[in-house]
């Protein structure tokens, strides 16, 4: 396959994608609540020819486009869901669901994937093996991806490898992060109950103040990482809720806090959870009060294969030079495209999307979250052109 036929192509398609995009920010749709996008994609889908399957972990879809011939397969994935914030972009397309909004780039995402289905559609007879493409809900902290590989996205036909991406706006276009092993964190949340003794706030000695002592478990759970996760490891604890108290003269008898705990690797993941206790359980106790502490898994870390992450710097390297690919980015956000690269051997691309000089920079999550959408060919010509190549290899 021609890298500059597929390019053109592409940059031919950008009304096609550019609409789409901004159809799927216009309607954003919340985790397992994606009915419309749904509808969409599989509609959109069906005008290509393909025979989407629909309802998988609820509201996700799933096509294959088969090549010359039907195996090796290659897996592409592209979310589908909005998260609950209030934009603020002021944009012609901004969301018409109030409360709801594409502040992530998934909206992005999908266009770029149906984008990627036509150009392969159009040269399924070049592909040596097949592609299934999924659109997944649920990825913001929804576990929609554990939910559709237990649905057996990854069977039927089986999957040899897996690539998938992500519009990352914290860098500019033109930067690619391809990173062997850890590139994303784990992640999980946490909620603490301490429960002690309430009272008159002009009585503190015939307390158990709760506050004084979760004040002392956040500065404590702030050592862990500092003082017992190995320097050149990364993890973080954030403690993101304290909530306490309802009156300015009354020492309550709980408080509750809540945050998250991220890692890369598996061994400082035992190391935080294993401190977290002891720390938290610690100091309640001294302070004559009990903890009740809730920990749950969102996602593992993203690990990017070896073999398969070098061969796709390798290939854009060669084919796409003017890019800036970055071979040593890692970020502490998460993704739950962890739980297919747990399956099948793959490699997870941060796609630079942010353009500063039209402010199209805004952190993700961010109510004034947007990208410039010259990415959209861009990203859809070179995700195409891996998987060209990489079926190559798989034979």
């Amino acid at each position: 396959m021609d890298v500059n036929l597929l390019v053109n192509e592409a940059e031919e398609l950008f009304p096609f994608s550019q609409a789409l995009r901004r159809d799927f920010h216009r309607h954003p749709e919340l985790g397992y609540h994606e009915i419309y996008t749904a509808e969409v994609i599989s509609r959109e889908l069906r005008n290509m020819g393909l025979h989407p399957t629909t309802g998988i972990a609820e509201t996700g879809v799933v096509t294959v486009i088969e090549g010359r011939k039907s195996s090796p397969v290659i897996l592409l994935r592209f979310d589908m869901d909005a998260l609950s914030v209030e934009e603020e972009t002021g944009a012609e397309y901004a969301s018409e669901n109030p409360g709801c909004m594409h502040a992530c780039g998934h909206d992005g995402h999908m266009a770029i994937g149906l984008t990627i289905a036509r150009l392969l559609t159009a040269h399924k007879q070049e592909l040596n093996g097949s592609v299934k493409i999924i659109f997944q809900p649920a990825e913001e902290g929804l576990n929609g991806a554990e939910r559709m590989v237990n649905d057996g996205v990854l069977e039927n036909p089986p999957v040899k490898a897996a690539l998938g991406m992500h519009l990352w706006n914290e860098k500019p276009i033109g930067w690619v992060g391809v990173t062997k092993g850890p590139i994303m964190a784990g992640s999980a949340i946490f909620d603490i109950m301490i429960t002690g003794h309430g009272g008159h706030g002009a009585l503190p000695h015939q307390t158990n103040d709760p506050i004084v002592t979760a004040s002392q478990v956040v500065m404590g759970l702030q050592t862990i990482v500092s003082r017992n996760i190995p320097p050149v490891e990364g993890a973080v604890i954030s403690v993101t809720e304290f909530h306490s108290g309802e009156a300015f003269n009354i020492i309550p008898p709980c408080a509750r806090l809540g945050g998250t705990i991220r890692w890369y690797e598996e061994s400082v993941r035992e190391i935080l959870m294993e401190r977290f206790t002891q720390v938290t359980q610690g100091i309640c106790t001294t302070m004559g009060c009990t903890a009740k502490i809730d920990i749950k898994l969102i996602t593992p870390a993203v690990v990017n294969h070896p073999e398969i992450t070098e061969l796709v710097g390798k290939i854009i390297h060669q084919h796409f030079p003017d890019r800036e690919m970055d071979s040593a980015y890692r970020t502490m956000g998460s993704e739950d495209f962890a739980f297919i690269l747990q399956k099948v051997p793959g490699c997870f691309l941060l796609v630079g999307s942010a353009n500063h000089e039209l402010g199209l920079d805004f952190g993700h999550h961010h109510p004034r979250f947007d990208f410039d959408e010259a990415i959209l060919p861009e990203a859809s010509a070179m995700l195409a052109f891996l998987v060209f190549q990489i079926l190559e290899r798989l034979n």
